[in-house]
C-alpha cells in the first residue's frame, strides 16, 4: 500500500473512532432525564384529556402517555418517580397578583382570619413585643365586617397597643389602610389637610382624621415608610417563592408594583435562584400615558422576554372597591344613594392610552370592579381593535365584580380575557352584609359572572391578588366550583348559576392562564414539547366531594423538569404505594 493510500486509511479509521466515542458521549435525544410514572396525569390536551406516565428532557416534556409507551425513554441515567396513583397537573399560574409586596408581608404583621378587634390589637401588640427595634409596625389584612356597622377602623384601637410607635395596616383589598394618632402625625395629617386625587381622608364630627384613609389617601402615610434593603427585598422573594412552590403556582402574572424591582428578579435568574416564572406589568397611573412612560415599557420589553421573566405588559386601574364606595357604578350605590364611584381615569384619555398601548402590541390590564368601569373598559379595547386593526390582542379586564348584563356577551365577542380572583367571590360576611348591601340585590346577581362569560364564549384566567388573600389556589379552586364557604353556606350558593365546573376551574388556574398571558404554545398543558412545569397532588380532585378541595396539598412541584418543593409527605408515603409493577 502506498505511504498516501495509509495516510488516507488511517484517518478514515481515526474519523470513525472519533465519531464512535462521539456518540457514545453524547445523550441520545431521544432518553429522558426523568420520567414521571403510575400517575393519573390530567393534561388539558384535547387530544390526550389523560395519560400514565411523562418522560422530561432538558426541561421540557419530552413525550406523554402509558408506562408502556414511555419504557423506550429510558435508560440507566434517567431518574424515575413513581407517582404512586397520585393525580398530577400542568403547574397552576396565578394570574394576578402583587408579588413583591406579598412576599414582604411575609415578614409584617399578618391580619388575613382576624375577625374582631380584640385579635387584631393582640396580634399588632404581640408583633410590637417581638421586634422593638423597628421603627414602624406595618401589616396588611384586616376586614370591613370587622368594624360593622361603619366597616370602617378608627385610630384609637391602634392606640390603645401601640402608641409610642407608628402602626400602618392596609386592608385586605388594598384600597383602603388603617393608621395610628403617630403615624398620622408623621405624615403631617390635619384638619386642613385635603383629600389628595383618588383618595379621602375619612373625618369624624370635627374634622379630626379618624385614621382610616381611602385609596390613594393611604400615600399620604406610606411614603414615610422605612424602605426594605436590596438583601431584604431579594431574601422575602426568596421566602415568596418558597411559599408559591409550596402551593403549586410555576408561574404569576404581577399586576403592578413589580415592575420597578425588575433588576432584582433579573438578579436571582442570573444566579439561577427562580424557581417561578414571571409575566411582570407596568403600573400606568392616571391620568395620561406620558412618553416617559412608553420609554420605559418598551425598554423593559425588549431586555426582559425569556421564559423566565418577561414584559410587554401594562396594568392600570379605573375605579377602586364597592366596600369603600369608590368602584365607579353606572347608577347610584343601593345603601348610600350619594355615593356612584369614580373614574380613576378621565375616558377619553384613558381610551387614548389604550389605543396606543394597543398599536404598540403590548397587552393591557385594566382594574375595573364597578359596572360602569367595566363598561368603559369594553368600549376601549373595542375601539382600539376597529381602529388600530389589531388581531388576538387578548386585553384583560381585572376583577369585574359587578358588571350590567348587556355588557356579558362582550367578552367573547371582542375576544377580552376575564381575570378573576375566584376567592374574592368568597361569601362571608364581607361579601354578603357589605359588598351585596352596597351594591343592592339586583346587582348582586350578577356577581363575579364566571359562568355568564364563559358560556358566551369569554376566557377565563383565575388568580388571587395575594397579598389581598392567600396565594394558596386551593380555597379558589373549591369557590369557583362551590360558591359556598367550607362550612356550606349559603347551601344553595352564592348567585349559584355562575359556577363552573372542576374542569373548567382547572383550566382557567393553566392553559387558560396561558392562553391569558399569551404563552399557550410552550405552557399550560402536559404536552410534548412545553415546559416541564407540573404538580402532584395529595389527593384527586375528581374523585373527592367538592367541599373537600380546599385540603389539597402538594406534594411535588416541578419547573422546568427540577424539583423545586417536596413536601414532607411525599416521603412518607409507602413504598409500596408507589411500586413499579407496571414498569
Amino acid at each position: 500500500m502506498s505511504l498516501f493510500l495509509r495516510f488516507w486509511s488511517l484517518l478514515l479509521i481515526f474519523a470513525i473512532l472519533s465519531a464512535g466515542v462521539s456518540a457514545a458521549q453524547t445523550p441520545q435525544p431521544h432518553i429522558a432525564k426523568t420520567i414521571l410514572l403510575n400517575g393519573r396525569i390530567y393534561t388539558l390536551d384535547s387530544r390526550q384529556p389523560w395519560a400514565e406516565a411523562v418522560a422530561i428532557s432538558g426541561g421540557k416534556i419530552l413525550a406523554v402517555g402509558s408506562v408502556k409507551d414511555i419504557s423506550s425513554y429510558r435508560n440507566s441515567s434517567t431518574k424515575v418517580i413513581d407517582l404512586g396513583g397520585r393525580l398530577v397537573l400542568p403547574g397552576f399560574t396565578d394570574c394576578h397578583i402583587h408579588f413583591m409586596d406579598g412576599s414582604l408581608g411575609l415578614t409584617q404583621v399578618i391580619l388575613n382570619g382576624a375577625t374582631t378587634v380584640a385579635e387584631i390589637q393582640k396580634r399588632v401588640k404581640e408583633y410590637a413585643a417581638a421586634h422593638p427595634k423597628e421603627t414602624w409596625i406595618t401589616g396588611m389584612g384586616w376586614t370591613y365586617p370587622t368594624f360593622a356597622p361603619s366597616a370602617l377602623p378608627e385610630k384609637k384601637f391602634l392606640d390603645e397597643v401601640v402608641s409610642d410607635r407608628p402602626v400602618y395596616l392596609v386592608a385586605f383589598d388594598g384600597h383602603s389602610s388603617w393608621a395610628n394618632s403617630k403615624a398620622l402625625a408623621m405624615a403631617g395629617i390635619k384638619r386642613d389637610t385635603p383629600d389628595p386625587p383618588n383618595g379621602k381622608i375619612v373625618r369624624d364630627n370635627n374634622g379630626e382624621a379618624t385614621g382610616a384613609l381611602k385609596e390613594s389617601a393611604g400615600d399620604l402615610v406610606a411614603k414615610f415608610l422605612p424602605k426594605p434593603t436590596r438583601e431584604e427585598r431579594l431574601s422575602a422573594l426568596r421566602l415568596g417563592m418558597h411559599e408559591a412552590n409550596k402551593v403549586g403556582l410555576v408561574r404569576v402574572h404581577s399586576a403592578g408594583q413589580d415592575f420597578e424591582w425588575l433588576d432584582l428578579y433579573d438578579e436571582l435568574r442570573r444566579k439561577g435562584d427562580l424557581t417561578v416564572r414571571f409575566y411582570i406589568a407596568y403600573f400606568l397611573d392616571p391620568p395620561e400615558l406620558t412618553g416617559d412612560a412608553i420609554q420605559k415599557i418598551e425598554a423593559a420589553r425588549r431586555t426582559y422576554n425569556d421564559e423566565w421573566i418577561s414584559a410587554g405588559v401594562v396594568k392600570t386601574m379605573l375605579d377602586g372597591v364597592v366596600e369603600a364606595h369608590t368602584a365607579a357604578m353606572l347608577t347610584p350605590y343601593s345603601d348610600d344613594p350619594t355615593q356612584i364611584g369614580k373614574l380613576f381615569w378621565e375616558p377619553a384619555k384613558y381610551k387614548q392610552a389604550i389605543k396606543e398601548l394597543d398599536h404598540r402590541g403590548l397587552q393591557i390590564f385594566t382594574h375595573a370592579i364597578g359596572d360602569r368601569a367595566v363598561r368603559l373598559s369594553l368600549d376601549a379595547y373595542e375601539e382600539a381593535e376597529k381602529s388600530n386593526q389589531t388581531h388576538d390582542a387578548r386585553p384583560r379586564i381585572e376583577h369585574i365584580e359587578t358588571i350590567s348584563a348587556q355588557d356579558i356577551p362582550r367578552f367573547g365577542k371582542l375576544g377580552v380575557v376575564a381575570s378573576f380572583q375566584p376567592l374574592h367571590a368568597y361569601p362571608d360576611d364581607d361579601t354578603l352584609k357589605i359588598w351585596a348591601r352596597n351594591v343592592g340585590p339586583e346587582r348582586a346577581q350578577r356577581a363575579w359572572v364566571w359562568r355568564g362569560i364563559e358560556s358566551t364564549g369569554g376566557l377565563l384566567a383565575f388568580g388571587s391578588d395575594w397579598p389581598v388573600v392567600t396565594l394558596n389556589p386551593w380555597p379558589g379552586v373549591q369557590n369557583a366550583v362551590t360558591r359556598q364557604t367550607t362550612e356550606g353556606d349559603p347551601p344553595e350558593g352564592f348567585v349559584p348559576r355562575e359556577r363552573i365546573s372542576l374542569e373548567d376551574a382547572i383550566k382557567a388556574y393553566t392553559l387558560g392562564a396561558a392562553l391569558a398571558g399569551r404563552r399557550e404554545k410552550t405552557e399550560g398543558s402536559i404536552e410534548p414539547g412545553k415546559l416541564a412545569d407540573l404538580i402532584v397532588l395529595s389527593q384527586d380532585l375528581f374523585k373527592i366531594p367538592p367541599t373537600e378541595i380546599v385540603k389539597t396539598e402538594v406534594l411535588l412541584t416541578f419547573v422546568g423538569g427540577k424539583v423545586v418543593y417536596q413536601s414532607p409527605k411525599w416521603s412518607s408515603i409507602p413504598t409500596a404505594s408507589k411500586k413499579e409493577s407496571n414498569w
